[in-house]
């Protein structure tokens, strides 16, 4: 063993390794200032990017979490080595000697656990692929053929082959210097009844790879009836490198595109991922071992970077059948963000990928990721297949199963445009009955009820009755004061209620959705209730009619709350511009949410197919980026006049 780490080295490592690359094979990271870089943190779940990092410095900090730290400390914290291996690891990708104080450049020790195992995963691929050229390998140089896969694509992805022998690959690598612990504890070989025996036999192979491209595992495919193994698939148990549930077949292909395209497509299998692949469909990735989670997800989205403007498209492809529908409905129950920018790919007769380029070509699998559709749409509609929809009774059962489902979209303005989907799709008549219908659902899951979607005609008259005030109990949880996102909506309220000759028609023509807190919107309802600000009323008279126009006593008291609240104004004579401006901030907020679902609408239309309907989404486009570019400069314009909110 040698001795320690000369600082001098360490300091020439971190000198010469630049962290911004190091932290990119991670995080997809984008400009933030003339030092900074950010993207969303790896060591906590957030929505919005807090983790930057600074190439000068050779620093990383997460606002968020707090983790910071240099380049090693980020490997150290990444991979769950310790800092010898971290400094070893980066030495190796730039080609770094290290002279070792008591040991010098000649002493190649065993540079630590996880870079042992490493090297001993590589030896293992090299052995593996080299016996796939063996004859014996006919089995599974066949099964690759027969899927469209020639040696090149073979190649590619690093498919190897597991000889029928019982220890071949370990007395391999034993004569290689490898030690049988270091193999066990790489899942490479495994205790036999006369001593180790390899883990996998006559099995077609796929290798692991994280994020950095080293091999960390592998994937076996059983090639022959008499497998005394089981299961048709099988991995590398749980290792120090290989953790099922944070490693995704194809990242480390994909990674680029997904940052570049921000988009993903999650397949189920290593040959599907390879027939993305080859089909021009690069941001293909698969899980391995296990079904695709909350880890997996988290990956992806620290590539796409998906932020406050909906970045980023995931597309898983599920079968079409009850196990597809199931999967589907987990991710429509979780992450809502992430449930907006997901959609279904699913072939007519529920091909997989693989199957799909088969039978039609690399075109095929191109159309199905083009003809992808919102997730919220296709578990709706898988619902109401299990429905006749054609007599009274199917239909009303179909509206119980589904308007409980679609009563959990929590944005409101999704939520009602998929109501009124919803109606269609059943073929009921009365559109606004769902829709209320909807939104009650909404307002009773807010407020702690249960949603089963079966009402009593009493209770849903009821329920229309009270929908008339949306001073409602779900609005009674109250934002944070200082909330940044939602700073702009509280300030154009507070003025609207102080101001309402100098807000006038601006804040009059304000849409429902343009406030995204319940609270806030139940406060906009009420003031348009009231008869909004050309009522022509101020002062006291003004806001205690805004406050009748709610029975919530945490609503009356926001009112109250916002009327005397300070608006950032450095003298009077501020506050037109400052309403102007903050008005026009607020209206640029919702003109952006509608570019960026207008953006996602006009990737699923093909332009060479529906060439009419994607100029005319081109044009619509093009005409709001324009309106709300104009709003930024009016909401920066005015804003010399008013003191910033720390």
């Amino acid at each position: 063993m040698p001795g320690r780490l000369p600082d001098r080295d360490i300091a020439a490592i971190r000198e010469r390794v630049r962290i911004e690359d190091v932290v990119g094979e991670y995080v997809s990271l984008k400009r933030a200032g003339a030092d900074s870089l950010k993207g969303l943190c790896p060591f906590h779940d957030e929505k919005s990017p807090s983790f930057h990092v600074r190439p000068n410095h050779s620093h990383f900090h997460c606002f968020g979490c707090g983790e910071s730290g240099d380049v090693f400390a980020f490997l150290q914290k990444m991979e769950h080595v310790g800092f010898v291996e971290a400094v070893e690891q980066l030495a190796d990708q730039i080609g770094y000697k290290i002279n070792y104080e008591g040991g010098g450049t000649s002493v190649q020790r065993d540079r630590g656990t996880r870079a042992r195992l490493v090297a001993a995963n590589a030896a293992a691929h090299e052995f593996y692929q080299a016996q796939l050229r063996d004859p014996a390998a006919e089995a599974a140089r066949k099964y690759l053929t027969d899927r469209n896969f020639d040696a090149g694509a073979a190649q590619q992805f690093g498919c190897g082959y597991a000889p029928a022998g019982w220890d071949m690959l370990t007395k391999h690598l034993l004569r290689k210097g490898f030690d049988i612990k270091e193999l066990e504890a790489a899942g490479l070989s495994k205790p036999g009844r006369r001593g180790p025996i390899d883990r996998f036999h006559r099995r077609l192979l796929w290798p692991i790879r994280n994020l950095s491209g080293d091999v960390i595992g592998f994937g076996a495919r059983r090639l022959f009836d008499d497998d005394q193994m089981t299961a048709k698939y099988i991995n590398t148990p749980e290792t120090l490198l290989y953790k099922k549930s944070q490693v995704l077949f194809g990242l480390d292909l994909a990674k680029r595109e997904i940052a570049k395209s921000h988009q993903a497509v999650v397949v189920e299998g290593y040959t599907d991922v390879m027939a993305m692949h080859l089909a021009g469909v690069t941001t293909a990735v698969a899980s391995c071992g296990t079904a695709f989670g909350d880890e997996h997800l988290s990956m992806l989205r620290r590539l796409l970077m998906d932020d406050t403007w909906m970045r980023g498209e995931i597309i898983y492809t599920f079968d079409g059948d009850a196990a597809g529908q199931a999967a589907a409905l987990k991710a429509f129950s979780g992450d809502q963000k992430l449930a907006m920018q997901s959609f279904i790919a699913v072939a007519d007769d529920g091909q997989d990928p693989c199957e799909l380029r088969q039978r039609s070509g690399d075109g095929a699998l191109r159309d199905l990721v083009a003809r992808r559709q919102p997730l919220y749409e296709f578990v709706i509609r898988g619902l109401l297949t299990e429905h006749d929809l054609d007599t009274p009774e199917g239909q009303v059962e179909a509206l119980r199963r589904a308007v409980p489902v679609v009563a959990q979209i929590k944005d409101n303005a999704l939520r009602k445009g998929y109501a009124i989907k919803l109606a269609g799709w059943v073929g009921w008549d009365d559109i606004q009955l769902v829709v209320r219908r909807v939104g009650d659902q909404a307002r009773r899951a807010r407020a702690g009820k249960a949603v089963t979607g079966r009402e009593t005609a009493a209770e849903a008259k009821s329920s229309e009755g009270q929908a008339g005030s949306d001073g409602n109990a779900a609005a009674a949880a109250r934002p944070h004061p200082g909330d940044p996102v939602l700073l702009p909506q509280r300030q154009v309220l507070a003025a609207a209620l102080q101001y309402p000759a100098t807000a006038g028609p601006l804040f009059d023509s304000l849409e429902p959705e343009a406030f995204t807190h319940p609270a806030y919107t139940a406060v906009h309802a009420a003031i348009v209730a009231a008869g909004g600000t050309a009522a022509g009323l101020g002062g006291a008279e003004w806001v205690s009619l805004v406050a009748d126009h709610t029975d919530d006593l945490v609503l009356r008291a926001l009112v109250s709350e916002l009327a005397a609240e300070s608006l950032p104004v450095k003298s009077m004579d501020g506050i037109p511009r400052f309403i102007a401006g903050v008005l026009a901030r607020v209206q640029e907020a919702w003109v952006g949410r509608q570019v960026a679902a207008l953006k996602s609408k006009l990737q699923r239309v093909s332009s060479t197919e529906q060439p009419d309907d994607y100029m005319a989404l081109f044009g619509d486009l093009v005409a709001l980026e324009q309106y709300r570019k104009s709003l930024l400069t009016q909401a920066m314009g005015n804003s010399d006049d008013f003191t910033p909110v720390r």
